[in-house]
């Protein structure tokens, strides 16, 4: 009875599995990126005696000093690159994917996961058939793609302050009197955010600023700056030249800029005297590193399923197909109404069951021809190819550290990426703030 309940649970479980990743390809394309990200992270560590046997890649570099770094930077390349080449070749096929009747929704996007994989095995294997010239050049490419992808989540998280701020209110108007929790509960969070702010912008002074450490100017005026960025951020979406616009989202951004200073101070070498969580991280577990990186790793997963799955921003335009289609799909749904009067008799119960079951079985395909994608696939997979280039920076410091076992995204070149990505986040929601007024014939909404 045992062995037959495990089997029938396991039975179950495959089932529902299954029926997950048919419905939802997103969850299978997210399974499968993580997946890259694993194998890079294992082959940056010990991939070097694999490598010291592939004789191209060791003789092109007979001249350099082939050390732990020259190693795990090359696999880490080659992984990328091969993820990056199986996405972006997805993106290509997919290009004009508009109806779900379309045989690669059924065939490529959405099934056939086992032979999937075996192609994204493929690809993952290429790149180290590749020189080690075409390598380099793609890590140099990789630095623009993941500005790219940087420049994309920030676009996406303006976006999202904006939507919850718009439905919260509009929620408050519907519903008259009765919505005045809806402003308060709204007020309730921006207070939050700010708290927040102030209280991680403290922390940040105190670990950043070791008392007996010199020489922190850096740290120092980062925080400083990060601060009257929040400042100028919510006097900024209070003025009119904002054209009435809110502080909840001036509220985010802020604890999203202070969040993005904390990430770039926590980036810097663990031997630099000013970076105080380093010093205490030293004696950290190797589990609890190992943890917080797969933390950090799940967190780009979910940044490329969210900027992948949002293709509204990036739509100049309603399709022309779409319009042109229209007639056609309402008149079969009005056919679809329709009884099945005018028959000649009356059938038997079998054969009306029949006969009523296959033209349903019509009507539903030829609906099915007229029903649009949710969200584009083309760019979808675009996105995880940009993702696949910036977890390539994120494992070896941008190419510039030595990173060690169970750490990514440390060094210099971190911390002044990171900081950028600050400001450029400031800069972005400042041109949301003022782009209204400066363009009033524009439509912005």
């Amino acid at each position: 009875m045992a062995s037959m309940a495990g089997y029938l649970a396991c039975q179950a479980c495959t089932c529902v599995s299954r029926e997950v990743l048919t419905q939802s390809a997103r969850v299978a394309w997210s399974v499968l990126f993580f997946l890259a990200m694993i194998v890079a992270w294992i082959m940056r560590d010990f991939a070097k005696p694999l490598l010291e046997k592939i004789p191209w890649i060791v003789i092109d570099a007979a001249h350099m000093d082939l050390d732990d770094k020259w190693f795990g930077q090359q696999a880490v390349y080659r992984v990328s690159m091969g993820s990056f080449l199986f996405f972006i070749t997805m993106s290509c096929i997919m290009l004009g994917v508009k109806y779900r009747s379309d045989k690669r929704d059924k065939y490529l996007h959405h099934g056939n996961y086992l032979l999937k994989l075996g192609v994204w095995l493929l690809f993952t294997a290429l790149p180290f058939l590749f020189p080690n010239n075409i390598v380099e050049g793609y890590a140099w490419m990789a630095r623009i793609g993941s500005g790219f992808f940087l420049v994309i989540q920030m676009i996406i998280l303006l976006d999202f302050v904006q939507a919850w701020n718009d439905s919260w209110v509009a929620t408050a108007e519907e519903e008259g009197e009765g919505g005045q929790r809806w402003l308060y509960a709204l007020m309730g969070v921006t207070l939050l955010a700010y708290s927040a702010v102030l209280t991680l912008a403290g922390f940040l002074y105190h670990w950043f600023k070791p008392s007996g450490a010199e020489g922190c100017a850096f740290n120092v005026v980062l925080v400083t700056l990060t601060l009257l960025l929040a400042v100028t951020l919510s006097l900024l979406s209070l003025h009119p030249v904002s054209n009435g616009a809110s502080i909840f989202p001036a509220a985010m951004v802020s604890l999203y800029c202070t969040y993005l200073c904390f990430s770039a101070l926590q980036s810097e070498p663990k031997d630099y005297e000013c970076n105080g969580i380093a010093q205490r991280m030293t004696a950290a577990s190797g589990s609890t590193l190992a943890v917080g990186m797969l933390v950090t790793l799940a967190s780009v997963v979910y940044a490329a399923f969210r900027a992948g799955s949002n293709t509204r921003l990036f739509t100049l335009a309603t399709s022309v197909d779409d319009h042109q289609n229209a007639p056609e799909r309402a008149a079969l749904l009005a056919e679809e109404a329709q009884t099945s009067a005018g028959l000649d008799g009356v059938p038997d119960d079998q054969t009306a069951t029949r006969v009523l079951g296959e033209a349903n079985t019509r009507k539903e395909g030829a609906l099915d021809d007229f029903t649009p994608v949710t969200y584009n696939y083309s760019f979808f997979h675009l996105i995880f190819a940009l993702a696949s280039m910036y977890i390539a920076m994120l494992m070896t410091g941008w190419g510039s550290e030595v990173q060690e076992k169970d750490r990514i995204d440390v060094g210099w070149a971190s911390v002044y990426v990171k900081t950028g990505a600050l400001c450029c986040t400031a800069v972005l929601y400042c041109w949301t703030l003022i782009a209204p007024s400066l363009f009033p014939d524009r439509d912005f909404s």
